[in-house]
């Protein structure tokens, strides 16, 4: 399987903790690269499932908006006036409250076994510049699988009396480790269908990631981990060199299909769904190939070269 490995130990190597201490998530690298030795006894805790984590409040800023959209190199006019945000900057306000719903059911062990399989985001309304946001997450499922334990955590990002702005779903597997037997719904399907895409694509569209593109992601979501700066931090576990975050990569190939679909204002999505399959490096060339699964809804895949396929059963939605 591969996927994108997270490295969320708070201390050694691949420790996740920042000056200040605070434990943040990383997704990393590629399931297949990783060096991971010495493994013992790892557990899921399957009672865990439901358990609420703490509410995450975030202020929204112009200026963030606005340094997402030129992190990400969206040209949408409402986010560089930092007035709008763009879709994958849903991700922002809920990354705090990721964590604890995690680690609420995975031991110490079993964290060094993860990988970020897949993301799902249903965007209710956008965000908007003043507004203030409350986060919460839940692990949900606990889905066995015949190589490991896919971990589902869902979250809600409300404002502040409690109006519905997004929910995503983060599918998080752990290598090697079985759950016992699987508990909890299955998030929802995005899988493109075979003869969707046995068909002639609607556009292929091509980016180019800038060999700065992960510094300044990381300076506008806060992702700093070094395997994304750092060309030796990244050999060190396993990778050719640093890559690029896969949220970016997401926020890339929605770009993508909104330009196929011939849609201008990203705010009009409703929908954004992939799974992490490979990772992308700076200077790559990002292809997204866009299919028409039926009218407002796209079903896509992306790769890097001829055969790197990057993000599997990627699905966009507009609204109604």
């Amino acid at each position: 399987m591969l996927a994108q490995t997270e490295l969320r130990s708070g201390t050694g190597t691949g420790s996740c903790a920042n000056a200040g201490g605070r434990v943040l998530r990383r997704f990393s690298f590629h399931a297949r690269e990783a060096n991971v030795t010495g493994v013992t006894v790892a557990h899921l805790a399957l009672s865990r499932l439901g358990t609420r984590g703490p509410d995450v409040a975030y202020s929204v800023a112009d200026k963030a908006i606005r340094a997402y959209a030129e992190a990400t190199d969206d040209p949408s006019p409402a986010a560089l006036a930092g007035r709008t945000a763009t879709p994958v900057f849903a991700i922002v306000p809920v990354w705090e409250a990721i964590d604890p719903a995690s680690r609420a059911v995975a031991d110490d062990e079993a964290c060094t076994k993860v990988v970020h399989y897949a993301q799902d985001l249903i965007l209710h309304r956008p965000i908007e510049s003043g507004m203030k946001l409350v986060s919460r997450a839940t692990p949900v499922a606990l889905l066995q699988r015949s190589s490991g334990t896919s971990l589902v955590i869902h979250t809600e990002t409300t404002t502040e009396n409690g109006s519905l702005v997004n929910e995503q779903f983060i599918t998080e597997f752990f290598r090697g480790i079985d759950a016992g037997e699987s508990q909890g719904d299955a998030p929802p399907d995005h899988r493109l269908p075979d003869d969707v895409k046995a068909q002639i694509p609607l556009a292929e569209i091509t980016l180019s990631v800038a060999e700065d593109q992960a510094d300044r992601y990381a300076n506008a979501s806060g992702d700093h981990f070094e395997i994304h700066l750092d060309d030796e931090a990244a050999r060190r576990v396993g990778l050719p060199g640093r890559i690029l975050h896969g949220l970016c990569t997401l926020a890339f190939t929605a770009r993508s299909v909104c330009e196929s679909a011939g849609i201008a204002d990203p705010s009009a999505l409703r929908r954004i769904a992939a799974r992490f399959s490979s990772p992308v490096f700076p200077g790559d060339s990002l292809t997204t190939h866009v299919w028409e699964i039926e009218p407002g809804i796209y079903g896509y895949e992306a790769t890097c070269g001829e055969d790197r396929v990057v993000i599997k059963d990627g699905r966009v939605e507009l609204a109604s």
